[in-house]
C-alpha cells in the first residue's frame, strides 16, 4: 500500500480542527459559562455534565453501530457521515447563550441544548475517527494521521487560549464573546468537515460491508486489548479534562496570574508540532505502549507540581503545568493509532473486520472521562466553597481548586499505568497479525 498522501493527512487534521470547535469550547469554557455568566449553581452544573456525557457515551455506542451497518459503494463507510458536521456546531451557538429565565428554566435549557450537540456531534465524530483505520495499515502512516488529528485540535485550543481565554478576564461583554466565537466556528467548522471528507480516501476494504450485532458482540468479546484500553482512557480523559477544566480557575483565583493563560496556550502548541513530528521515530524505536506509558508517569509529576507549588512560585507552577501538557499530547497522540490495532486485533480473531463500534467504545470512555473531569471540577468548586460573586476565593476554595487541577489529575493517570500493564497488543505482534490477515485476503 502507498504511503498517505501529504493532502490525505492534512485533510484529517483539518477534521479535528472541526472537532475542536465543540469539544474544546465544551471543555475548556462551558464549566465557566455555565457558573460565571449564565448563573447556574456550581453543583447543578456538575450535574450537567457528568449526565450529559454518560448519555453521549450511549449515543457514541449507537453511532458506532449505525457505521458498522452503512456502506457506500461510491463514498464508502464512514466520509458521508462528516457533511452533517454542521449540525452540532449550529447547536453549539445555542449552548453558550443560555437566556436569563428563572433557575428551573434555565437549567432546563441547558439540559436539552447541550444533549442535542452531544447527539449530532456522535454522528460526526464516530466515523471520523473511523477513518484512520480504513486510510492505512501502516504504524507510521497511523502515528503521522495521529499527529496531523492532534495538531488539528491544537490548532483550536491554541486560538482558544490565545484569543478567548484574556478576554474573559478584562471585564468585557463575555456574553457576546462567545455568542461571535461559536457562530464563525460553525462556519469554519463546516468548511473543514467537508474538505477532510474530500481529501480522506478509505483504502483498506472492511471484511463484510455491513456487521450484524451478533458479529459486532462476537469481536467485542475476543478484543482484550480494546477493553483494557477503554479502560485506562476513562482513567485519563477524565484527569485531562479536570486540568483543563480547573486551569482557567487555577492561573484567576489561585495564582492570580491569568496573563499566563495565553503562555500555556503557547507551550501546547510548540510541545504538540514537535510531538507530531518525532512521535513516529520513539514509536520506531520503542513501541506505542512503551512511549505511551512514559507519557503518563510525566503527568503524574506535572499534577503533583501544580498541587504542592507555592504561590509565591507561579514559575514552578507553569512548569508543573508543562509536564502535564507533554503528557497528554502524546498519550492522545498515542491513543488513536492504538485504537486503529485493535481494529486489526479483533479481525485476525474472528475474521470479521469491527470498525465503527471499536471507535464508538474508546469516544464513549472519552466522552465518560470528560463528563467526569468536568463534573468533578464542579464538585470540587461546590464543597470547597467558590463563589462567582468575590474578587478573591476563600482558603478552602483555593484547595478545591489546587486538588482538581493537580492532585486529581496525578491520582489518575498514574492509576491508568496500571491498567495499560495488561495491554499485550504490542506493535511486534501487530506487525505479524496484518501481514497474516494480508495473505488471507
Amino acid at each position: 500500500m502507498k504511503p498517505l498522501s501529504r493532502a490525505a493527512i492534512v485533510g484529517y487534521g483539518a477534521g479535528d480542527a472541526a472537532n475542536s470547535m465543540i469539544i474544546s469550547t465544551a471543555n475548556m469554557f462551558l464549566l465557566v459559562y455555565y457558573t460565571d455568566v449564565a448563573g447556574i449553581g456550581a453543583a447543578a452544573a456538575g450535574t450537567l455534565l457528568v449526565v450529559a456525557r454518560v448519555f453521549n457515551a450511549f449515543t457514541d455506542i449507537a453511532a458506532g453501530r449505525i457505521v458498522d451497518r452503512f456502506h457506500s459503494p461510491r463514498w464508502g463507510k464512514f466520509r458521508p457521515f462528516l457533511i452533517f458536521g454542521f449540525i452540532p456546531l449550529v447547536l453549539g451557538v445555542a449552548v453558550f447563550h443560555v437566556p436569563d429565565v428563572e433557575p428551573s428554566l434555565k437549567l432546563l435549557y441547558a439540559y436539552c441544548t447541550y444533549f442535542l450537540v452531544c447527539l449530532a456531534y456522535s454522528l460526526v465524530n464516530v466515523p471520523y475517527g473511523c477513518l484512520v483505520g480504513a486510510m492505512t495499515q501502516d504504524p507510521r502512516d497511523r502515528a503521522r494521521l495521529a499527529g496531523a488529528r492532534t495538531i488539528g485540535g491544537l490548532s483550536v485550543g491554541a486560538t482558544l487560549g490565545f484569543f478567548v481565554a484574556p478576554l474573559l478576564g478584562v471585564g468585557g461583554d463575555v456574553q457576546q464573546i462567545f455568542t461571535v466565537m461559536t457562530l464563525v466556528f460553525a462556519v469554519l467548522g463546516s468548511g473543514l468537515y467537508v474538505f477532510t471528507g474530500i481529501a480522506c480516501r478509505e483504502r483498506v476494504a472492511g471484511s463484510v460491508p455491513k456487521i450484524t450485532w451478533r458479529q459486532t458482540i462476537e469481536a467485542l468479546r475476543v478484543n482484550s486489548p480494546l477493553v483494557v484500553l477503554c479502560l485506562a482512557s476513562v482513567l485519563l480523559v477524565t484527569g485531562n479534562s479536570a486540568t483543563v477544566a480547573a486551569q482557567f480557575y487555577y492561573l484567576r483565583d489561585v495564582l492570580s496570574r491569568l496573563d499566563l493563560f495565553p503562555l500555556m496556550a503557547l507551550t501546547q502548541v510548540v510541545i504538540t508540532l514537535a510531538l507530531a513530528v518525532l512521535m513516529p521515530r520513539p514509536v520506531a524505536k520503542w513501541g506505542k505502549k512503551a512511549v505511551f506509558t512514559v507519557g503518563c508517569l510525566l503527568g503524574g509529576a506535572g499534577g503533583l507540581v501544580v498541587f504542592l507549588v507555592p504561590v509565591e512560585a507561579p514559575w514552578a507552577a507553569v512548569a508543573g503545568m508543562v509536564l502535564a501538557q507533554l503528557s497528554a499530547a502524546t498519550i492522545s497522540i498515542l491513543t488513536w493509532a492504538l485504537i486503529a490495532d485493535t481494529v486489526e486485533y479483533g479481525e485476525w480473531k474472528t475474521g470479521v473486520r469491527v470498525q465503527g463500534i471499536n471507535y464508538a467504545l474508546l469516544a464513549a470512555t472519552r466522552k465518560l472521562g470528560m463528563g467526569f473531569g468536568g463534573g468533578l471540577v464542579a464538585f470540587a468548586l461546590a464543597w470547597g466553597g467558590y463563589s462567582s460573586s468575590v474578587q478573591e476565593q476563600a482558603a478552602p476554595a483555593l484547595t478545591a481548586i489546587r486538588a482538581a487541577a493537580g492532585l486529581l489529575p496525578a491520582a489518575l493517570v498514574l492509576a491508568a499505568v496500571v491498567i495499560m500493564s495488561w495491554y499485550r497488543l504490542t506493535d511486534q505482534k501487530h506487525a505479524e497479525l496484518v501481514a497474516g490477515l494480508q495473505e488471507s485476503r
